[in-house]
């Protein structure tokens, strides 16, 4: 087993910024640099312990999606192969390999574009109080991880660290980045989403719901950034155990969460899993990759 990354240590490298799993850099004026460590968070908090080698799968599943989803909507990667990178990259290697992505620098929209093709989560939560899902109203009648009769946009606002994000209705995403970006937004995380769980299916997973991000190009086009349909930014359900009414198996980081329920978290304190728990959850993280890939993912 590969030693695990718990946080980059690049001192040449500008730090911009620490986030619940990735440390971002300033490579110069025009590139960042994006690490995957093997932090892993729930409930917005970071756990003290790191689930060794799931930066390196999530960084390889993202760079997946990047490709095969570019015709949809550009994304921000420029490359993921270390030895492309530059010089002063090139120098942590032993930290970056495998879990970098040297991607173009953008203006980062305050927003992300969560999209729900089933009925789940917060989203059920709020269903079954309401009738509605970030405030959008649904027919009566939903059953539990009920597939719903088109893919839903239900964007939330992004938190800073020790805050939750909140789901908002799409109208209060288009007062915080505009009517028009907002469209733009919305047509984009469904058309991604759809093609996504359309190959998904016919490799035996069901993608639930999954969170995007997106930037704006300085030719001021939208951009695909971040992370891309991840175990940590979806729900990825086997299709042979799918069935409604009822809470689901999953190959993310559902098993974390529902650890944590059965230990009464208090959802704000950093703690330290057992090793069953940090095993089973990068084998959860691995049965993903080879399922959507069809490859073992590269983990030395």
């Amino acid at each position: 087993m590969i030693e695990a990354l718990y946080e980059s240590n690049c001192p040449e490298l500008k730090l911009l910024a620490r986030g619940k799993v990735r440390d971002l850099y300033e490579v110069d004026a025009d590139t960042l640099l994006f690490v995957a460590t093997d932090r892993i968070s729930a409930y917005d908090v970071i756990m003290k312990s790191a689930v060794s080698g799931k930066g390196k799968i999530l960084t390889q599943i993202s760079v997946f999606w990047f490709n095969y989803l570019k015709d949809v909507v550009p994304n921000h990667l420029i490359t993921a192969d270390i030895e492309e990178m530059p010089p002063n990259v090139q120098k942590y290697r032993d930290q970056l390999h495998g879990r970098s992505l040297l991607v173009k620098k953008v203006e980062v929209l305050p927003i992300e574009a969560i999209v729900r093709g089933y009925i789940t989560g917060s989203g059920w939560k709020e269903y079954q109080k309401s009738g509605t899902v970030c405030g959008i109203e649904l027919s009566a009648g939903l059953r539990e991880s009920q597939r719903l009769p088109a893919p839903l946009f239900t964007p939330s606002t992004k938190a800073e660290y020790g805050d939750h994000d909140e789901n908002i209705h799409p109208d209060k995403c288009a007062e915080i980045i505009g009517k028009q970006r907002a469209e733009q937004v919305s047509k984009a995380a469904v058309e991604l989403y759809s093609k996504a769980a359309e190959y998904a299916a016919g490799r035996g997973i069901v993608i639930a719901d999954t969170k995007f991000e997106f930037g704006v190009d300085k030719h001021g086009a939208v951009v695909l950034i971040d992370e891309a349909l991840t175990p940590d930014s979806s729900r990825f359900w086997p299709s042979s155990s799918y069935k409604v009414g009822r809470a689901q198996e999953s190959y993310d980081k559902q098993y974390l969460r529902d650890y944590l329920t059965s230990i009464d978290f208090d959802m704000k304190t950093q703690i330290d899993l057992p090793p069953t728990v940090l095993d089973n959850t990068l084998k959860k993280y691995i049965e993903a990759y080879v399922k959507l890939t069809g490859n073992r993912p590269e983990l030395s």
